[in-house]
This record gives structure tokens, C-alpha cells and sequence, in this order.
């Protein structure tokens, strides 16, 4: 199975290197991600995220949304449970 990381990726015509170099991290590595032999790690996630323009959900077929969510202000979890 393919993932979104590497159709977003050859569809903005960037090399496995190029991107490893962006997320700091080796070329093989990024390939395991690629290949599904290794999970994401949730920061490296959200810098791909951003990236592209796109929502962590979208990358992780969640949503076939690609245009992300609207940011939030900082918000408190208060603000998200009604006592």
C-alpha cells in the first residue's frame, strides 16, 4: 500500500533526500516511513503536515480532505469540557 507521504511527495517532485533533510532525519529512514515498516513519529507527522498544507489526519487516511482544519486560537481544555 502506498502512502500520502510519498504521493505528496512526488507530486511536489521532491527527491526521499530532499525530504529527509527537512525532517532532519536519514534518507533511509524516511523510506521505512514511505514503506510502512515504520510509524511516524507524532512530531515528524506535523512538520510533513505543515509541509504540504494539509491536516496529520489527512497523511494518516483519516480524512480524504486535504485542505487542513482551521488553526484554533490557544485554547484551554476547560474550553472543551462543559462542567
Amino acid at each position: 500500500m502506498e502512502t500520502r507521504i510519498k504521493n505528496l511527495r512526488e507530486d511536489h517532485d521532491l527527491t526521499q533526500k530532499q525530504l529527509s533533510k527537512f525532517l532532519n532525519i536519514s534518507q533511509v529512514a524516511y523510506s521505512y516511513y514511505e514503506l510502512n515498516k515504520r510509524s511516524i513519529p507524532l512530531e515528524l507527522l506535523c512538520k510533513l503536515a505543515d509541509f504540504y498544507h494539509t491536516s496529520v489526519d489527512y497523511l494518516l487516511y483519516r480524512t480524504d480532505e486535504i485542505t487542513p482544519y482551521p488553526k484554533n486560537k490557544k485554547s484551554t481544555p476547560k474550553e472543551f469540557i462543559k462542567l
